[in-house]
């Protein structure tokens, strides 16, 4: 594509690049292909040359451009649970038709922004939670055009980037050890409230001692898809109260701790092929922390390895939660 100004004679079919006022009041307006009308009004207008970008032979225009990735990204829409924009202005929005969250390939991402400066797609975190009709990516084609060349590389590098995944539990429970008179209300309404959003019920509150045997129990007894434990006394080893009550009643822990703050006292595995989360106490606050992120996973189907866990880090230092029982910058002067 050639971009630049060029003399009123030779603009005819170029996509005038700046909007131009009129004497009469009106404009003709930026991104117009320029007729044989159009270059006389500007004539008259006193004008003797225009900005335009002109087409060269194989150059894309930008809608036409930016509708060809974006179904590069998502080829089968209805199977990626994905609704794809009409394009304008060289720009595709990407949405979400359930309420899950998003899978990402950010290899495939990288690999297309970098083929082109004027190809370019941005899109949320990976396995961020969205509901539906909320955006998952925007395709924008900056230039009026780019060379097909580079857009069929780019929709190479992006095939099949791009879909949600969805819930795949229906039931929950969450069984509560308690210290002294604790009523579990918090803890029961946050968790509901988190499931919910993503289609989940949460069973009766369940309230037990702060024993092994007694959480132990309370597992075997749900009939829930997912089971999560919440404790009246914070885990602090693979060896604690809640991560053996799962030993005990026949279930393996995968995982304990995580590199996200707050969120850290986290565990995970499962107890008669149903995954098992020990939460820490910050769930008991609706604000956002380190469980959020196993938790949508697990319930949307995708496997969490301690690898997985271990990449949190990098951008696990979320916003403290005042009910912590100490701040991180307690100790601070």
């Amino acid at each position: 594509m050639k971009f630049g100004p060029v003399p009123l004679d030779q603009a005819k079919g170029g996509i005038l690049a700046h909007s131009c006022p009129l004497s009469n009041g009106r404009r003709l307006r930026k991104g117009k292909e320029l007729t044989d009308d159009d270059i006389e009004t500007l004539r008259a207008e006193g004008l003797m040359q225009v900005t335009v970008a002109m087409f060269e032979a194989r150059d894309v225009p930008e809608d036409e451009a930016a509708d060809r990735l974006a179904k590069a990204l998502v080829p089968d829409p209805e199977a990626a649970q994905i609704a794809l924009g009409v394009a304008a202005t060289g720009r595709v929005n990407v949405t979400s038709r359930i309420a899950g969250i998003a899978q990402v390939d950010a290899t495939k991402i990288h690999a297309l922004n970098r083929i082109h400066p004027m190809i370019t797609v941005a899109t949320v975190p990976e396995w961020q939670r969205l509901e539906p009709k909320d955006m998952v990516a925007t395709v924008k084609i900056i230039a009026y055009a780019v060379p097909e060349t580079a857009l069929d590389a780019a929709c190479a590098a992006a095939r099949d980037a791009i879909s949600m995944r969805a819930p795949q539990y229906e039931t929950a429970d969450l069984i509560q050890s308690t210290i002294g008179d604790e009523n579990g209300e918090k803890g029961h309404k946050a968790i509901a409230e988190r499931l919910a959003r993503l289609g989940v019920s949460l069973g009766d509150k369940c309230l037990v001692g702060h024993h092994e045997d007694q959480i132990a129990d309370a597992l075997l007894a749900s009939d829930a898809e997912v089971l999560f434990i919440l404790t009246g006394s914070a885990t602090s080893d693979i060896r604690d109260t809640a991560p053996e009550a799962v030993v005990r009643a026949g279930g393996v822990v995968h995982h304990f701790g995580m590199p996200v703050d707050p969120g850290n006292l986290l565990f995970f595995g499962e107890l008669n092929g149903k995954p098992v989360i020990g939460l820490p106490g910050c769930a008991r606050s609706p604000a956002l922390n380190g469980a959020d992120w196993v938790l949508e996973r697990i319930l949307c189907g995708v496997t969490v390895t301690p690898d997985d866990i271990a990449a949190m880090g990098v951008g696990g230092l979320l916003k403290d939660i005042p009910l912590r029982g100490r701040l991180r910058n307690a100790n601070s002067d």
